[in-house]
């Protein structure tokens, strides 16, 4: 995934002293050309079952989705963890949402549709066991057909930013894969090869602020805290309110005795918060996860404040509202998501939702107090038919 930055990651600067880290053998560090390269036996599948199907770009890109997804074809499966080089990624059959973005790039682009690499600032993903992931960066593929754009996301369960996908150049994107291996091999301790990627990505992307972030945690696990304050610096220098280098700037300054700047790191991490709808609704999740679902309508009206169009607030919102026997405003919440849901699927089930409201008698509402009372949050779908995407860009360490 790309840059886990709530519920999931383990704070990488803390007052114990860091693990020693193993000495293990030295990996080779794929090229950019290697990581993008097809296999000829994918080309020669490509070529028989595709280029030579039809000349028509529209019905090239709709084989090429069957060949990707179907079972009887590749059948790709989603593995968070898996940041494969293309090669690797249609032997083993499952990508991230990373690997499925340079396979996709890189077949669609073989069979002479014009494709590229897009990235969103930040996503929200729901998954079947009702969690929640907050990730900091997500890509997908963007592609022009017959002069028409479109997106192709790998998972249907994710929600943008406001701002939503935005095209990058290959080198960003390789960027992102070498500081998504760069983050398993800190997490494996293996700091020697974790550093080799750390550096490959921030060749392919100077100002690749996630991986000058990880940088610095890797170099707070060596205890070389002066090498670490430089790569926090210099990723906040880039951008002054990335979450992740404030987090793991404040505390490493607190912990060498310079309370005044880690003091200034938290009150600009705190605003950073504030503007963020992303981080108010999971606060909103977390409360009402607890049972204090005033709290949580708070925090989930704040994120609607910030981000209004998001269907998945105006439910938790009615949710809360629910909880609580107040099913007027839980009615109204839940009509506004309706409105917000996109397609047809998810319009559907918000109705369904709203008509057991609506049949629902107040009296009953408060004793029937559980967190399923109303069904689940609903996946929300992102492109019509399979162009969908999946999240993971790159890691960014706390």
């Amino acid at each position: 995934m790309i840059g886990w930055n709530a519920l999931t990651l383990l704070a990488a600067t803390t007052l114990a002293p860091p693990p020693q880290a193993p000495v293990l053998p030295a990996q080779e560090i794929p090229t950019p050309a290697q990581i993008m390269e097809i296999p000829p036996d994918v080309k020669a599948v490509l070529q028989e079952q595709v280029i030579r199907a039809s000349n028509s770009p529209e019905r090239r890109l709709q084989r090429l989705v069957e060949l990707v997804f179907q079972p009887t074809e590749l059948g790709l499966e989603y593995d968070t963890e898996a940041t494969l080089t293309v090669a690797e990624t249609w032997r083993l059959r499952r990508a991230n949402c990373l690997s499925f973005t340079l396979l996709f790039v890189a077949m669609a682009r073989e069979i002479g549709l014009e494709a590229r690499m897009q990235e969103v600032g930040q996503v929200m993903t729901w998954y079947e066991n009702q969690g929640l992931i907050f990730n900091a960066g997500h890509v997908n593929v963007g592609l022009r057909v017959d002069g028409r754009m479109a997106t192709l996301d790998l998972d249907r369960n994710v929600l943008y930013d406001a701002h939503g996908p935005q095209p990058i150049s290959d080198a960003r994107a390789l960027a992102h894969f070498y500081n998504n291996r760069g983050a398993e091999q800190l997490a494996a301790h293996d700091y020697t090869t974790a550093r080799r990627y750390f550096e490959a990505a921030l060749a392919m992307d100077p100002r690749f602020v996630s991986a000058m972030n990880n940088l610095g945690v890797l170099e707070t696990r060596s205890n070389n805290d002066q090498a670490a304050a430089r790569d926090f610096d210099a990723a906040l220098a880039i951008n002054r309110m990335h979450p992740a280098a404030l987090h793991n700037a404040a505390y490493l300054y607190q912990r060498v005795g310079d309370t005044r700047h880690a003091a200034l790191l938290r009150e600009r991490l705190e605003r950073s918060r504030k503007r963020d709808p992303f981080y108010q609704f999971m606060q909103g999740v977390l409360a009402e996860r607890a049972g204090n679902y005033p709290q949580a309508s708070h925090f989930y009206r704040a994120a609607i404040d910030l981000y209004p169009r998001a269907h998945q607030f105006h439910f938790g919102l009615a949710r809360t509202y629910f909880l609580t026997g107040n099913n007027r405003q839980a009615e109204s919440e839940m009509t506004r998501a309706r409105a917000l849901g996109g397609t047809n699927e998810v319009r559907a089930i918000y109705q369904a939702k709203l008509d057991s409201l609506r049949r629902l008698d107040p009296r009953h509402a408060v004793r029937d107090s559980r967190p399923n009372g109303l069904p689940p949050l609903p996946a929300p779908a992102i492109i019509q038919q399979h162009l969908r995407g999946e999240p993971t860009g790159s890691r960014d360490w706390r």
